[in-house]
C-alpha cells in the first residue's frame, strides 16, 4: 500500500508497525525506477515523501540525496539507504 504524504504528520503514520518511507522527487530518474519497484510491493506499508514539497521533513531525517529509503519500526528509524534498490534487497531489509 502506497500513501503519498500530504498534510499528515509523518510521526503519526509511522507510529505503529513497519513502514518504508521513500524520499523522492518527480524529476529524479533513479526515484522513478525505485517508484516502479515499490508499486509492485502491495504487501508493504510505503509512505512516499516528495522532497520538493516537504523539504523540512527531508532535512529533519538527514536526507541529502534521493532516492533515500528509511525503514521505521514503531516510529524508530532502523535502516537508511541512499540510491536505487531492487525489490529483493528491499524485502531482505524489511525481514531483518
Amino acid at each position: 500500500m502506497i500513501k503519498y504524504l500530504k498534510e499528515e504528520k509523518l510521526e503519526d503514520l509511522i507510529r505503529d508497525g513497519i513502514h518504508l518511507v521513500d524520499f523522492y522527487a518527480d524529476w529524479c530518474g533513479p526515484c522513478k525506477m525505485l517508484g516502479s519497484v515499490l508499486e509492485s510491493m502491495d504487501d508493504v506499508s510505503i509512505i512516499k515523501i516528495n522532497v520538493d514539497e516537504h523539504s523540512d521533513i527531508a532535512k529533519k531525517y538527514g536526507v541529502m540525496s534521493i532516492p533515500t529509503v528509511i525503514i521505521f519500526k514503531n516510529g524508530v528509524e532502523i535502516h537508511k539507504h541512499v540510491g536505487f534498490l531492487p525489490e529483493n534487497e528491499i524485502r531482505d531489509l524489511l525481514k531483518n
